[in-house]
């Protein structure tokens, strides 16, 4: 495994004490290295998983040419380009109730949707223009040959690929597996992450807190968050500003997860302790992250595991799993497809104060304004121990780096976080 302090000294404009938002990322991401073991699963147990190997479909699906509309299976040939057609009806073709015979010159079928062409034709007439008179079905004028038609291998093909090793499985995926008649695929193995809260002011809820306490949040918030990704999570409580308790931890979380993440003992005041025990059992870098919030946080390897410690307040720890810790983990997932969280532009119905020099994730409420436009207000106070201000927020407010002020009105960048955070 190559070094980090290597790896990214040979990055440009690198610079701990005040690392930029896009850097850290591209560091983070080009470091994971992702998951290759799978493992078989029924399709239906797969929603959301990864898959883990090329599929290659082994038949056409539709299996024939069949019939995309109710109506009747004509031959093209037959049809007058400039008037009316007179076809004799010699029987019916249903889905998976197929007419046996060959159509002639001068016949037809009348079809069903979905039911496989007859011998013979290469056209469907719909039944709303045809106009039946006794045993004679008139076609009029302007049809064109192959309409309504769906042809065999028109949505896969036999031989050819179907989905590729590293996409994640939406119903949609599941749908085309199943259209193959696969009953059990490969999928990778999701990752486990082994997370904890550090700090001797913690309580655990169903606790009396006593003078100077608070309750342990961040350890519910990490929870949800890993469950969003489909992790195996593994969840080791609140371990105490003790040396010994965090290095005994730090052991065994390294030792059970492909990934450890941690909330607190990353500021500027407590770094020099966890740096010392995290040097000890691996290699971690500490970054000054210029963004807000989120500035401190620490990123490496202990053992085989990779290491995410996140800031201790509540805003800020989703702040920072949301915008490095996320990624690291999707692509340790093995996923190959596009899983950046994207940016949409909206008009900022309030003046936003911003320094230049850092990336500020405000949070905000996405929302159509009276003429249709999508505006975003901010939800309130930012402070980063306000985890009210995430609860009422259905998006990021994306301060880019170098961007100063806004003003009411102006457009800004905006991360959606429905059915993500």
């Amino acid at each position: 495994m190559r070094s980090l302090e290597t790896f990214v000294s040979c990055l440009d404009d690198y610079d701990p004490n005040a690392l930029a938002v896009d850097k850290a990322r591209e560091i983070v991401r080009s470091y994971v290295t992702p998951i290759t073991v799978n493992e078989k699963v029924p399709v239906r147990a797969a929603l959301g998983r990864v898959l883990g190997t090329d599929i290659i479909s082994t038949v056409n699906v539709p299996a024939h040419d069949n019939s995309a509309m109710d109506g009747w299976a004509v031959r093209g040939d037959d049809l007058d380009p400039s008037g009316d057609t007179r076809l004799r009806e010699i029987g019916s073709s249903f889905a998976g109730r197929t007419f046996a015979g060959q159509v002639g010159r001068g016949e037809c079928v009348r079809v069903m949707t979905g039911a496989v062409m007859p011998a013979g034709t290469d056209t469907v007439v719909i039944q709303e223009v045809v106009r039946v008179d006794g045993d004679a079905v008139v076609v009029p004028a302007g049809q064109a040959r192959g309409q309504n038609m769906r042809f065999a291998g028109e949505d896969l093909a036999a031989g050819k690929p179907v989905l590729r090793a590293g996409q994640c499985l939406r119903p949609a995926e599941l749908g085309l597996i199943a259209s193959l008649g696969i009953a059990e695929i490969a999928v990778r193995r999701p990752p486990r992450v082994a997370f904890f809260s550090t700090g001797d002011e913690l309580a655990s809820i169903g606790q009396v807190l006593r003078e100077g306490e608070v309750y342990d949040s961040n350890r519910y918030t990490i929870h949800g968050m890993l469950a969003r990704l489909g992790c195996d999570i593994i969840d080791m409580g609140v371990v105490r500003d003790d040396r010994q308790s965090l290095a005994q931890a730090l052991r065994e979380a390294s030792a059970a997860g492909d990934a450890v993440v941690t909330s607190g003992g990353v500021s500027v005041g407590e770094a020099d302790f966890t740096r010392e025990v995290l040097s000890d059992l691996g290699e971690v870098l500490f970054w000054k992250i210029a963004m807000r919030p989120g500035r401190p946080m620490a990123f490496g390897r202990i053992g085989s595991a990779y290491f995410f410690g996140l800031p201790g307040n509540p805003v800020a720890v989703m702040v920072t799993f949301y915008q490095f810790v996320r990624d690291a983990l999707l692509a340790l997932s093995g996923r190959t497809d596009a899983f950046e969280l994207p940016l949409v532009q909206a008009r900022s119905v309030n003046a936003l104060r911003k320094k230049p020099g850092r990336t500020e994730f405000q949070r905000g409420t996405l929302a159509k304004n009276e003429r249709g436009e999508w505006c975003v207000r901010v939800t309130g106070t930012q402070g980063s121990g306000v985890l009210r201000s995430m609860s009422e927020a259905n998006c990021f407010i994306v301060l880019e780096h170098d961007r100063g002020n806004v003003e009411a009105g102006d457009y800004v960048s905006v991360q959606v976080m429905d059915g993500v955070v």
